[in-house]
């Protein structure tokens, strides 16, 4: 989709949806042993060697940087949960499978920091692509069929990202068939000034 390549057509950047989806939790194990951390976003720890426990992503990713730990990948993010996500995706037309809202930024900032600890991280990385681009074109398909007669949009299990890039496209169909179908809701701004064309084009009598 064109929303993949021009980030002037989605609400947030990459880097922005990648942000939020840094608090998503998951698990590792410390090789370590460190008091619990107090932050405003909550408490985790304490933290004791080979005792795996739950942190945020963000806070995973720096513990890795820093030898601290290893991080446990998601059970999603294996080669069979991802070929049966990928085999569904294809075999379902119109409705998409069910995957953590921040799949992609999940999956990027893993395979990015903490590749030696997921097993067959470049198979998991080329399924995941694939799974993101049956998503998309199933996504293109959909908005085709948007017509003067829709009023809404219903896509079910889209991902933030996924979301993120769709959800201009979707405004802007639906605001223009709106404006074609019912002036009334043209913004009175812009009626005024077509107006003031008008005049202006007739000139003095």
């Amino acid at each position: 989709m064109a929303g993949q390549s021009d980030p002037h057509l989605s609400l947030f950047s990459a880097q922005e949806v990648e942000f939020l989806g840094e608090d998503e939790m998951v698990e590792i194990v410390p090789n370590m042993r460190m008091d619990p951390l107090n932050l405003i976003c909550g408490d985790f720890g304490p933290f004791r060697p080979q005792i795996a426990t739950q942190v945020p992503l963000w806070l995973a990713v720096a513990l890795k940087k820093r030898g601290k730990c290893t991080i446990q990948p998601p059970e999603w993010m294996s080669v069979e949960k991802l070929t049966q996500v990928l085999e569904a995706e294809r075999n379902s037309l119109r409705e998409f499978q069910p995957l953590p809202f921040h799949y992609v930024e999940i999956s990027r900032l893993l395979s990015d920091h903490a590749r030696d600890d997921i097993p067959d991280v470049y198979m998991v990385r080329s399924l995941i692509e694939d799974i993101r681009n049956v998503r998309f074109h199933k996504v293109e398909t959909g908005l085709e069929t948007i017509h003067e007669r829709t009023h809404a949009v219903k896509l079910k299990n889209l991902s933030a990202m996924e979301a993120n890039i769709v959800r201009p496209f979707v405004v802007r169909a639906l605001q223009a068939f709106y404006k074609h179908d019912s002036p009334e809701m043209i913004p009175q701004s812009d009626i005024a000034a077509t107006r003031r064309r008008q005049v202006a084009d007739r000139g003095p009598k």
